[in-house]
């Protein structure tokens, strides 16, 4: 499988995506849009679109952020909607899927920074995937938005505070608000990259300090996410 994966920083790292990927010798190819990297010609060679996070939003402007192209990166996922290929968008990610199918993101309720439970919704028990997942588990987060919804949306899971933790737009095409995929190294480069965000918030409900964030295993949500990433390799 050909999976490319869109990257707006390198502190929001695939991490253990990229293991699952490098275990089943799957092709990765990269955009790295922090290093000026152009998007791919086209999507014909891509089985698999994997967005990643960012400090970014979707209105974030070119101004404020002279490497991320909203614009042209939404066209992008349009035409890999329009291909019918399998997309997964984490944080940021999800947030631009929404977009591209018109869907406008949202604000969350709360912000999320740390290792919370999340909740299936009955949406989640016919889903192919989900259904087999617990009804609660814990998840990587670190965000103060969410992925907008359009009519045929399915909110798949949700926290005590963000109401959109999974998404998925349409079979093959999830959103994770969540982060499945930390491991011990990509959670050292989100705080190193983001002290002055965790001290800014350090006094909201969800907001962990740097010494909680490096106590956490991220062994079962990583485990939880290879369920999911088996899936999506066999999913036609």
């Amino acid at each position: 499988m050909r999976i490319h994966v869109l990257m707006h920083e390198s502190f929001e790292a695939p991490g253990a995506i990229e293991v699952w990927a490098k275990n089943h010798n799957h092709a990765l190819s990269y955009t790295r849009f922090y290093q000026n990297d152009q998007l791919p010609g086209n999507v014909d060679e891509i089985d698999f679109l994997v967005i990643m996070g960012g400090p970014q939003c979707p209105t974030t402007s070119e101004e404020e952020c002279v490497h991320f192209h909203a614009k042209e990166e939404i066209e992008f996922i349009k035409k890999a909607v329009g291909q019918d290929k399998k997309i997964l968008g984490i944080c940021l990610g999800a947030q631009l899927i929404g977009e591209a199918m018109g869907a406008r993101f949202e604000h969350s309720p709360n912000r999320e920074i740390g290792v919370f439970d999340i909740v299936m919704t009955q949406d989640a028990k016919v889903d192919p995937i989900f259904s087999i997942f617990p009804d609660t588990f814990p998840v990587g987060h670190w965000h103060g938005d969410m992925p907008g919804l359009t009519p045929d949306t399915k909110i798949l899971a949700a926290s005590a505070g963000c109401p959109r933790q999974i998404v998925r737009y349409k079979p093959g095409i999830y959103g994770f608000q969540c982060h499945f995929e930390f491991t011990k190294e990509s959670m050292e480069g989100m705080i190193r990259n983001s002290g002055p965000e965790l001290n800014r918030y350090k006094n909201l409900p969800f907001v962990e300090n740097e010494d909680e964030l490096r106590k956490h295993d991220f062994t079962q949500m990583n485990n939880l996410l290879f369920k999911f990433l088996d899936f999506m390799e066999s999913f036609k």
